[in-house]
Protein backbone atom coordinates (compact mmCIF):
# COMPACT_ATOMS: atom_id res chain seq x y z
CA UNK A 1 0.00 0.00 0.00
CA UNK A 2 1.44 3.53 -0.99
CA UNK A 3 1.20 5.71 2.27
CA UNK A 4 1.49 8.82 3.37
CA UNK A 5 5.04 8.40 4.23
CA UNK A 6 5.94 7.34 0.82
CA UNK A 7 3.61 10.20 -0.03
CA UNK A 8 5.82 12.83 1.51
CA UNK A 9 9.16 11.19 -0.06
CA UNK A 10 8.21 11.49 -3.49
CA UNK A 11 6.67 14.49 -3.29
CA UNK A 12 8.37 16.57 -0.80
CA UNK A 13 10.91 19.47 -3.26
CA UNK A 14 9.34 18.16 -6.03
CA UNK A 15 8.26 20.05 -8.91
CA UNK A 16 4.46 19.53 -9.79
CA UNK A 17 2.73 21.29 -12.47
CA UNK A 18 -1.32 21.02 -11.86
CA UNK A 19 -3.33 22.39 -15.32
CA UNK A 20 -7.21 23.44 -13.92
CA UNK A 21 -5.31 24.20 -10.48
CA UNK A 22 -8.24 26.62 -9.59
CA UNK A 23 -10.97 23.92 -10.59
CA UNK A 24 -13.35 22.19 -8.25
CA UNK A 25 -10.70 19.12 -7.95
CA UNK A 26 -7.81 21.19 -9.06
CA UNK A 27 -7.98 23.24 -5.92
CA UNK A 28 -7.81 19.99 -3.80
CA UNK A 29 -4.72 18.39 -5.74
CA UNK A 30 -2.99 21.60 -5.23
CA UNK A 31 -3.73 22.04 -1.39
CA UNK A 32 -2.38 18.45 -1.21
CA UNK A 33 0.44 18.73 -2.76
CA UNK A 34 1.43 21.92 -1.08
CA UNK A 35 1.10 19.96 2.39
CA UNK A 36 3.12 17.41 1.16
CA UNK A 37 6.30 19.98 0.77
CA UNK A 38 5.89 20.15 -3.36
CA UNK A 39 6.66 23.11 -5.35
CA UNK A 40 3.92 23.50 -6.60
CA UNK A 41 3.12 24.96 -10.68
CA UNK A 42 -0.36 26.39 -10.48
CA UNK A 43 -1.72 27.12 -13.99
CA UNK A 44 -5.37 29.10 -14.16
CA UNK A 45 -7.55 30.64 -16.80
CA UNK A 46 -7.67 33.32 -14.71
CA UNK A 47 -5.37 34.51 -12.29
CA UNK A 48 -7.35 37.06 -10.08
CA UNK A 49 -10.00 34.51 -9.60
CA UNK A 50 -7.26 32.14 -8.77
CA UNK A 51 -5.67 33.89 -5.69
CA UNK A 52 -8.66 34.18 -4.36
CA UNK A 53 -9.23 30.58 -4.54
CA UNK A 54 -5.97 29.44 -3.50
CA UNK A 55 -6.15 32.13 0.23
CA UNK A 56 -9.17 30.42 0.68
CA UNK A 57 -7.66 27.02 0.68
CA UNK A 58 -4.56 27.89 2.11
CA UNK A 59 -2.44 26.88 -1.10
CA UNK A 60 1.01 28.25 -1.92
CA UNK A 61 2.66 27.85 -5.41
CA UNK A 62 3.74 29.39 -8.35
CA UNK A 63 0.25 31.22 -9.96
CA UNK A 64 0.92 30.93 -14.07
CA UNK A 65 -1.93 32.84 -16.13
CA UNK A 66 -1.52 30.50 -19.38
CA UNK A 67 -3.92 29.87 -22.94
CA UNK A 68 -4.65 26.62 -22.62
CA UNK A 69 -5.78 26.49 -25.98
CA UNK A 70 -2.23 27.43 -27.15
CA UNK A 71 0.57 24.56 -27.47
CA UNK A 72 3.15 27.11 -27.54
CA UNK A 73 1.88 28.84 -24.14
CA UNK A 74 1.82 25.26 -22.68
CA UNK A 75 5.38 24.70 -24.44
CA UNK A 76 7.37 27.92 -22.96
CA UNK A 77 5.97 26.58 -19.81
CA UNK A 78 7.71 22.96 -19.38
CA UNK A 79 10.52 24.82 -20.75
CA UNK A 80 11.21 27.05 -18.28
CA UNK A 81 9.72 25.11 -14.86
CA UNK A 82 10.60 21.29 -16.24
CA UNK A 83 8.29 19.46 -13.86
CA UNK A 84 8.45 15.85 -12.75
CA UNK A 85 5.14 15.62 -12.63
CA UNK A 86 1.97 16.96 -14.07
CA UNK A 87 -1.60 16.67 -13.35
CA UNK A 88 -3.61 17.55 -16.16
CA UNK A 89 -7.16 18.65 -14.28
CA UNK A 90 -8.10 21.11 -17.15
CA UNK A 91 -11.73 20.62 -18.86
CA UNK A 92 -14.12 22.11 -20.52
CA UNK A 93 -17.96 21.36 -20.84
CA UNK A 94 -18.64 19.83 -17.68
CA UNK A 95 -20.45 22.45 -16.86
CA UNK A 96 -23.91 23.13 -18.78
CA UNK A 97 -23.06 26.86 -19.71
CA UNK A 98 -19.89 25.19 -22.07
CA UNK A 99 -21.14 24.01 -25.13
CA UNK A 100 -18.80 25.23 -27.39
CA UNK A 101 -17.87 21.94 -29.42
CA UNK A 102 -14.28 23.27 -30.47
CA UNK A 103 -13.84 24.17 -27.25
CA UNK A 104 -14.45 20.96 -25.94
CA UNK A 105 -12.07 18.98 -27.90
CA UNK A 106 -9.14 21.59 -27.59
CA UNK A 107 -8.96 21.49 -24.22
CA UNK A 108 -10.19 18.34 -23.12
CA UNK A 109 -8.24 16.18 -26.29
CA UNK A 110 -5.57 19.04 -27.86
CA UNK A 111 -4.70 19.71 -24.56
CA UNK A 112 -3.53 16.87 -23.62
CA UNK A 113 -1.29 15.93 -26.94
CA UNK A 114 0.40 19.51 -26.78
CA UNK A 115 1.08 18.85 -23.04
CA UNK A 116 2.35 15.21 -23.23
CA UNK A 117 4.78 16.51 -26.24
CA UNK A 118 6.24 18.78 -23.93
CA UNK A 119 6.85 17.06 -21.23
CA UNK A 120 8.52 14.55 -23.63
CA UNK A 121 11.29 17.26 -24.45
CA UNK A 122 11.99 18.14 -20.81
CA UNK A 123 11.33 14.85 -18.66
CA UNK A 124 13.70 13.94 -16.02
CA UNK A 125 14.69 10.18 -16.56
CA UNK A 126 15.51 10.12 -12.91
CA UNK A 127 12.17 10.66 -11.55
CA UNK A 128 10.22 7.20 -11.19
CA UNK A 129 6.87 8.25 -10.98
CA UNK A 130 4.50 9.06 -13.52
CA UNK A 131 5.32 12.16 -15.79
CA UNK A 132 1.44 13.20 -16.62
CA UNK A 133 -1.84 11.86 -14.38
CA UNK A 134 -4.70 12.60 -16.86
CA UNK A 135 -8.21 12.89 -15.18
CA UNK A 136 -11.17 11.34 -17.28
CA UNK A 137 -14.61 11.17 -16.87
CA UNK A 138 -17.33 8.35 -16.53
CA UNK A 139 -19.18 9.73 -19.45
CA UNK A 140 -16.15 8.33 -21.65
CA UNK A 141 -17.75 5.01 -20.89
CA UNK A 142 -21.51 7.13 -22.19
CA UNK A 143 -24.36 4.31 -22.63
CA UNK A 144 -22.82 0.45 -22.45
CA UNK A 145 -24.89 -1.73 -19.96
CA UNK A 146 -23.52 -3.74 -16.85
CA UNK A 147 -20.58 -3.04 -15.23
CA UNK A 148 -18.19 -0.95 -15.82
CA UNK A 149 -14.13 -2.32 -16.17
CA UNK A 150 -11.10 -0.05 -18.03
CA UNK A 151 -11.40 -2.95 -21.07
CA UNK A 152 -15.23 -2.06 -21.51
CA UNK A 153 -15.72 -0.92 -25.04
CA UNK A 154 -16.64 3.04 -24.70
CA UNK A 155 -19.55 4.49 -26.47
CA UNK A 156 -20.12 8.15 -25.38
CA UNK A 157 -23.00 10.37 -26.15
CA UNK A 158 -22.29 13.90 -24.98
CA UNK A 159 -19.83 15.99 -26.95
CA UNK A 160 -18.00 16.20 -23.86
CA UNK A 161 -17.83 12.55 -23.26
CA UNK A 162 -16.65 12.13 -26.78
CA UNK A 163 -13.61 14.86 -26.59
CA UNK A 164 -12.48 13.21 -22.90
CA UNK A 165 -12.17 9.78 -24.64
CA UNK A 166 -10.19 11.17 -27.68
CA UNK A 167 -8.26 12.72 -24.57
CA UNK A 168 -7.82 9.48 -23.48
CA UNK A 169 -6.99 7.81 -26.92
CA UNK A 170 -4.13 10.86 -27.12
CA UNK A 171 -2.45 10.26 -23.52
CA UNK A 172 -2.24 6.35 -25.00
CA UNK A 173 -0.20 7.44 -28.33
CA UNK A 174 1.55 9.83 -26.86
CA UNK A 175 2.61 8.02 -24.01
CA UNK A 176 3.61 4.76 -26.66
CA UNK A 177 5.32 7.26 -29.08
CA UNK A 178 7.04 9.82 -26.83
CA UNK A 179 8.34 7.34 -23.73
CA UNK A 180 6.48 9.21 -21.20
CA UNK A 181 5.14 7.43 -18.16
CA UNK A 182 1.02 8.93 -17.88
CA UNK A 183 -2.20 7.17 -16.98
CA UNK A 184 -5.62 8.37 -17.13
CA UNK A 185 -7.60 8.60 -14.00
CA UNK A 186 -11.55 8.42 -14.58
CA UNK A 187 -13.69 9.82 -12.27
CA UNK A 188 -17.03 9.40 -11.50
CA UNK A 189 -19.54 11.39 -9.31
CA UNK A 190 -17.48 13.81 -7.21
CA UNK A 191 -18.74 16.02 -4.46
CA UNK A 192 -17.37 17.55 -1.59
CA UNK A 193 -16.68 21.81 -1.30
CA UNK A 194 -15.92 23.84 -4.26
CA UNK A 195 -18.29 22.05 -6.09
CA UNK A 196 -20.30 24.54 -8.85
CA UNK A 197 -23.32 26.34 -7.85
CA UNK A 198 -26.19 24.22 -9.02
CA UNK A 199 -25.35 20.63 -8.55
CA UNK A 200 -26.76 18.31 -6.17
CA UNK A 201 -25.02 19.22 -2.90
CA UNK A 202 -25.08 22.48 -3.58
CA UNK A 203 -28.55 22.70 -4.25
CA UNK A 204 -28.99 20.84 -0.96
CA UNK A 205 -27.58 23.29 0.66
CA UNK A 206 -28.74 26.64 -0.52
CA UNK A 207 -32.53 24.67 0.02
CA UNK A 208 -31.61 24.28 3.60
CA UNK A 209 -31.26 27.79 3.52
CA UNK A 210 -33.36 29.22 1.92
CA UNK A 211 -36.18 26.95 3.00
CA UNK A 212 -38.07 27.09 -0.68
CA UNK A 213 -38.96 23.56 -2.09
CA UNK A 214 -35.92 21.91 -4.26
CA UNK A 215 -37.38 20.10 -7.66
CA UNK A 216 -35.45 17.06 -8.52
CA UNK A 217 -35.19 14.36 -10.57
CA UNK A 218 -36.77 11.28 -9.69
CA UNK A 219 -33.57 10.20 -8.46
CA UNK A 220 -33.35 6.55 -9.38
CA UNK A 221 -30.71 6.30 -11.38
CA UNK A 222 -27.41 5.25 -8.85
CA UNK A 223 -24.10 6.60 -8.90
CA UNK A 224 -20.49 6.24 -7.38
CA UNK A 225 -20.21 9.23 -4.70
CA UNK A 226 -16.73 9.89 -4.50
CA UNK A 227 -15.18 12.61 -1.84
CA UNK A 228 -13.32 15.03 -3.32
CA UNK A 229 -9.98 14.57 -0.68
CA UNK A 230 -10.53 11.02 -1.52
CA UNK A 231 -9.94 11.29 -5.32
CA UNK A 232 -7.57 13.57 -4.88
CA UNK A 233 -5.84 10.85 -2.21
CA UNK A 234 -5.57 8.46 -4.94
CA UNK A 235 -4.60 10.97 -7.80
CA UNK A 236 -1.37 11.66 -6.02
CA UNK A 237 -1.25 7.64 -5.16
CA UNK A 238 -1.50 6.72 -8.73
CA UNK A 239 1.09 9.48 -9.68
CA UNK A 240 3.84 7.69 -7.48
CA UNK A 241 2.36 4.17 -9.27
CA UNK A 242 3.69 2.21 -11.66
CA UNK A 243 1.77 1.46 -14.57
CA UNK A 244 1.27 0.12 -18.56
CA UNK A 245 1.81 3.47 -20.60
CA UNK A 246 -1.55 5.28 -20.90
CA UNK A 247 -3.12 2.76 -18.81
CA UNK A 248 -6.50 3.63 -17.35
CA UNK A 249 -7.99 3.23 -14.17
CA UNK A 250 -11.43 4.46 -12.51
CA UNK A 251 -10.78 5.67 -9.33
CA UNK A 252 -14.24 5.55 -7.68
CA UNK A 253 -15.69 3.84 -4.27
CA UNK A 254 -16.74 0.97 -5.32
CA UNK A 255 -20.45 1.40 -3.85
CA UNK A 256 -23.60 2.75 -6.02
CA UNK A 257 -26.18 4.91 -4.12
CA UNK A 258 -29.46 5.82 -5.98
CA UNK A 259 -29.40 9.80 -6.23
CA UNK A 260 -32.36 9.70 -4.46
CA UNK A 261 -30.66 8.44 -1.75
CA UNK A 262 -27.79 10.77 -1.62
CA UNK A 263 -30.45 13.49 -1.73
CA UNK A 264 -32.26 12.35 1.33
CA UNK A 265 -29.15 11.90 3.38
CA UNK A 266 -27.89 15.23 2.57
CA UNK A 267 -31.43 16.18 3.75
CA UNK A 268 -31.07 14.32 6.77
CA UNK A 269 -27.88 15.91 7.96
CA UNK A 270 -28.84 19.43 6.70
CA UNK A 271 -32.32 19.46 8.44
CA UNK A 272 -34.48 19.57 5.39
CA UNK A 273 -38.35 18.52 5.84
CA UNK A 274 -38.79 15.84 3.43
CA UNK A 275 -41.87 17.43 1.59
CA UNK A 276 -39.13 20.30 0.77
CA UNK A 277 -37.66 17.38 -2.11
CA UNK A 278 -40.02 17.53 -4.50
CA UNK A 279 -38.74 13.90 -6.38
CA UNK A 280 -40.01 13.78 -10.13
CA UNK A 281 -40.31 17.59 -10.43
CA UNK A 282 -37.65 17.90 -13.42
CA UNK A 283 -36.92 14.95 -16.31
CA UNK A 284 -34.28 12.70 -15.69
CA UNK A 285 -31.46 14.09 -18.36
CA UNK A 286 -31.02 12.35 -21.46
CA UNK A 287 -27.53 11.72 -21.33
CA UNK A 288 -27.50 10.21 -17.78
CA UNK A 289 -25.92 6.98 -17.67
CA UNK A 290 -27.37 3.60 -16.53
CA UNK A 291 -24.58 1.08 -15.62
CA UNK A 292 -23.97 -1.64 -12.76
CA UNK A 293 -20.56 -1.90 -10.43
CA UNK A 294 -17.49 -0.57 -10.98
CA UNK A 295 -14.77 -2.53 -11.23
CA UNK A 296 -11.69 -1.24 -9.09
CA UNK A 297 -9.12 -4.19 -9.68
CA UNK A 298 -6.37 -2.30 -11.15
CA UNK A 299 -6.81 0.43 -8.69
CA UNK A 300 -6.16 -1.69 -6.10
CA UNK A 301 -3.34 -3.96 -7.93
CA UNK A 302 -1.51 -0.45 -8.17
CA UNK A 303 -1.91 1.17 -5.13
CA UNK A 304 -3.82 -1.62 -2.62
CA UNK A 305 -6.40 1.07 -1.77
CA UNK A 306 -9.76 2.55 -2.62
CA UNK A 307 -11.53 5.59 -1.28
CA UNK A 308 -13.20 4.71 2.24
CA UNK A 309 -15.54 8.00 2.64
CA UNK A 310 -18.76 7.27 3.40
CA UNK A 311 -21.51 9.56 2.05
CA UNK A 312 -22.95 10.71 5.45
CA UNK A 313 -18.85 11.37 5.95
CA UNK A 314 -18.21 13.46 3.21
CA UNK A 315 -21.37 15.57 3.15
CA UNK A 316 -20.21 16.27 7.04
CA UNK A 317 -16.82 17.38 5.71
CA UNK A 318 -17.95 19.05 3.70
CA UNK A 319 -20.15 21.40 5.81
CA UNK A 320 -18.00 21.62 7.93
CA UNK A 321 -15.12 22.66 5.65
CA UNK A 322 -17.17 25.33 4.34
CA UNK A 323 -18.38 26.76 7.63
CA UNK A 324 -14.49 27.17 8.33
CA UNK A 325 -14.51 28.90 5.80
CA UNK A 326 -17.16 31.18 6.30
CA UNK A 327 -15.89 31.99 10.19
CA UNK A 328 -12.27 32.83 8.67
CA UNK A 329 -13.80 35.07 5.63
CA UNK A 330 -15.65 37.00 8.48
CA UNK A 331 -12.58 37.17 10.97
CA UNK A 332 -10.58 38.87 8.05
CA UNK A 333 -13.78 40.93 7.17
CA UNK A 334 -13.62 42.04 10.42
CA UNK A 335 -9.72 42.32 11.06
CA UNK A 336 -9.69 44.72 7.16
CA UNK A 337 -12.55 47.50 9.37
CA UNK A 338 -10.10 47.46 12.35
Amino acid sequence: MIGQEALNNFYRDTQVAVLGASGFIGRWVARALCAQGARVHLIVRNKNIARKIFAQYRIEGDIIEADLKSAGSIGLFFRERKPAITFNLAGYGVDRGERDETMCYRINADLVEATCEAIAEVRDPKWQGQNIVHVGTALEYGSIPGNLSEDSAPHPTTVYGKSKLAGTGALKDCCKALGINGLTARLFTVYGPGEQSGRLLPALVEAARTGKPLPLTAGKQKRDFTYVEDVTAGLLRLGIASSQPGEIINLATGRLTSVRHFAETAAGILGIPKEQLIFGAIPTREEEMEHDEIFLERLRQLIAWVPPTLIEDGIRETLNFEARCAQAASATLAISRV
